[in-house]
């Protein structure tokens, strides 16, 4: 910075300036000034900077409102859920990776249905008459509500999601009907902000976040009686759940976006049959050249211009004159090298899923679907687990119809003491059927197993096959 004194010798040896403009010592200092400003912006570091990542994208805050300042879950408020919940639906709709996760989680999970059996509670008393009565309501529950398709559905929407809301309408004749709730509805209103217990549209006990009393829809409380809230990929104290594929979000994007470049670029490539090259030609030659070749030619009465085709018949030869080069771009297509890059990709997805990659991919050629189905397999144990949880659901919610049907009249005022709800996923490890068969027979001879169980196991009504079996035996008696 100079002296004033320098300042002060600037300005004598410059004329004054014109009356209204600055004068040449305010017009330094200023420029000075700027020039000081400008290098401590360019050697200001942003806080906020390592926040970021290289694409612009920012990074989600932890902790925050979540359940109580839980770590680990990225979104604070429901509007950084909902951001969440948009970006997965979105891959859940447009992403062929996404959606083939989706459907094979269903297929596993649900599969042909989960059988719901009626059975007398250990250590209860209850008459044959009060177990059919409980079954009654059961099948006719799940027929009303098409249950297995509903299944499907809850499948879909917890992992799209990352939970699904179910609430139940019972009616006065004992019969209930279920329907799924948008996780959107469930809001806190305007007037709970201000209330930690009523966070994310959850109202819970102010001294438990997982006592829950009731959940928020269009501004009104439901009672939590009436709704079943089935979260996933959070913990218990964390009042709403996390989409399934939000850790891979970018992989399956990256995964879509290679794939269509690879595809375009082997379009092009591949669209282009011959390229010719004439050396020294000039451009009217060339032309006469390519008119003089054509077999066809067209001329667009809006353009003006004339396109010029040759039919290359297969195996033809051609003969180049001297100066001339032939070159075929296909045979210059290289997929091999970004298919390795887009496997990669998929992997990390199939990762997350705890799931053989040719369940995400459909590329069976490097699996073994025995090797991988196996009954201590990694993908196996995860998808029986998965049943369980969703079997837990589904018996909590069939004892709340239960419930509703006692309070009908319906069903005697004993029946949810005395009476157990049992519930049979299908299969999932590859299957010998005649060593299971063997070792059910063992079971059902030492009194471990109920021939209903057994029946079950293997995909049959116990009902159903007792009637056919005693309508085969008439059919027998009568011929004799």
């Amino acid at each position: 910075m100079p002296s004033t004194d320098t300042i002060e010798r600037i300005e004598e040896d410059k004329p004054a300036a014109p009356s209204g403009e600055p004068s040449p010592r305010l017009k330094y200092v200023e420029r000075r000034l700027t020039e000081a400003f400008d290098q401590l912006w360019d050697d200001f570091v942003d806080p906020a900077e390592a926040v970021f990542d290289i694409d612009g994208t920012p990074w989600n805050r932890l902790g925050g409102a979540a359940g109580g300042g839980t770590a680990g879950i990225p979104f604070a408020d429901e509007q950084q859920l909902a951001q969440i919940r948009d970006q997965c639906r979105a891959l859940a709709v447009e992403n062929e990776f996404a959606i083939n996760g989706h459907e094979n989680r269903i297929s596993y999970i649900v599969g042909s249905g989960h059988v719901y059996r009626a059975a007398a509670r250990r250590g209860a008393t209850a008459d044959e008459s009060t177990v059919a009565e409980v079954q009654a309501v059961i099948d006719e529950f799940v027929r009303l509500n098409h249950w297995h398709r509903r299944q499907q559905e809850i499948v879909r929407r917890k992992d799209r999601d990352g939970e699904c809301f179910l609430r139940l309408f019972p009616a006065a004749d004992g019969t209930a009907r279920v329907r799924f709730v948008e996780p959107a509805e469930v809001s806190t209103p305007d007037q709970r902000r201000s209330d930690p217990a009523a966070s994310f549209g959850v109202q819970t006990d102010p001294d438990d976040v997982e006592t829950v009393l009731g959940y928020w829809i269009g501004g009104r409380m439901i009672d939590a009686s009436q709704l079943q809230h089935r979260k996933a990929n959070v913990d218990a104290n964390v009042k709403r759940g996390l989409p399934l594929f939000y850790p891979v979000r970018k992989n399956l994007r990256r995964a879509e976006k290679l794939l269509r470049n690879m595809s375009v670029v082997a379009e092009i490539q591949s669209a282009i049959a011959v390229i010719r090259k004439h050396r020294a030609a000039t451009a009217a030659g060339l032309a006469e050249f390519v008119a003089g070749q054509a077999d066809l030619s067209v001329s667009s009465a809006a353009t003006g211009r004339t396109s010029h085709f040759r039919r290359y018949a297969p195996g033809t030869i051609l003969d180049a004159a001297s100066g001339t080069e032939y070159e075929f771009p296909a045979a210059g297509i290289d997929a091999g090298r970004y298919v390795t890059v887009l496997q990669a990709e998929l992997r990390a997805v199939a990762s997350r899923l705890v799931m053989p990659e040719f369940m995400l991919t459909s590329d069976a050629s490097n699996a073994n679907y025995s090797s991988t189905m196996v009954a201590e397999g990694p993908a196996v144990k995860m998808f029986e687990r998965l049943q369980h949880e969703m079997l837990a659901d589904d018996v909590e919610l069939f004892r709340r119809v239960l419930w509703h049907a006692v309070e009908a009249g319906r069903l005697p005022s004993d029946a949810l003491r005395s009476v157990d709800i049992r519930g049979v996923p299908p299969t999932l490890a590859v299957r010998d059927r005649l060593k299971e068969a063997q070792a059910d027979q063992i079971l059902l001879r030492n009194g471990a197993m109920s021939i209903a169980t057994m029946a079950m196991r293997n995909g049959l009504d116990p009902e159903q096959e007792q009637q056919l079996i005693r309508r085969q035996g008439d059919v027998d008696h009568a011929s004799v």
